[in-house]
């Protein structure tokens, strides 16, 4: 992603696919919605710095019908040239946040993987992971100062209609924040079709600490294992 792109709003819908686009648009056309616009159009015309400059991009390159993990992290990165519209990722010469480099660490530990090169999970969403922020946008320097403004209405009902897929699904859930939304897999996935995997969260603070440290997880090794069982292709992680 082009390093100084700034967010445009209201959004360009027409790379997402239908089933995305039909859920973003009436989320934009609700109050909700209309909140949220109303708070990024101040908020721009003030002169803030808000990222990323694609908020959607994770539902661009990972289609609904081909969702098969569902990785939630909180709000995008804050930092200059950090956040690229992927949960936990960074484009190709950023220096790897903490979080990530506990995620690099427990994929290394627990399937042997080589260090990556760059921190960038572009490939990872194009094999059908969705690496879904449940905040979308965020002020420079100013940590979940978006997470109020209306963008949960929205990614609850993305997480819904993927547990509603009658195909499997792997729900990673990393934290008490993902964890919260195990209560909307549950209600559309009764017979438990879904694989829901939850850990401590991969920051530092929270990565080796009880109830059920991130480093040592094994969540990686359980998915492979997961669509090994069903018959389906390991996601190349």
């Amino acid at each position: 992603m082009a390093a100084g792109r700034l967010l445009q709003w209201p959004p360009d819908l027409l790379a997402l696919n239908a089933d995305w686009a039909l859920l973003v648009r009436a989320f934009l056309a609700s109050p909700d919605g209309l909140s949220l616009s109303a708070h990024l159009v101040d908020a721009l015309a003030a002169g803030k710095m808000v990222y990323p400059p694609e908020p959607f991009r994770a539902l661009t390159l990972t289609p609904l019908s081909q969702v098969r993990v569902v990785i939630l992290g909180q709000d995008p990165y804050h930092g200059p040239g950090q956040a690229e519209g992927l949960a936990f990722s960074v484009s190709h010469g950023v220096r790897l946040p903490p979080s990530l480099r506990n995620i690099f660490k427990e994929l290394q530990r627990s399937l042997g993987l080589p260090a990556p090169v760059h921190g960038s999970l572009e490939r990872w969403a194009r094999q059908g992971v969705l690496l879904l922020n449940t905040c979308l946008t965020v002020e420079a320097g100013q940590a979940a100062s978006h997470a109020r403004w209306g963008w949960a209405s929205l990614t609850d009902a993305l997480v819904s209609s993927v547990a509603k897929s009658q195909h499997p699904v792997v729900f990673m859930l990393w934290g008490a924040h993902a964890q919260a939304k195990k209560q909307l897999i549950d209600a559309v996935d009764p017979q438990g079709r879904h694989l829901i995997l939850q850990a401590n969260h991969p920051s530092p603070l929270s990565a080796m600490r009880p109830p059920v440290p991130f480093i040592g997880c094994g969540h990686f090794l359980q998915a492979n294992a997961f669509w090994a069982r069903i018959g389906e292709k390991p996601v190349e992680w």
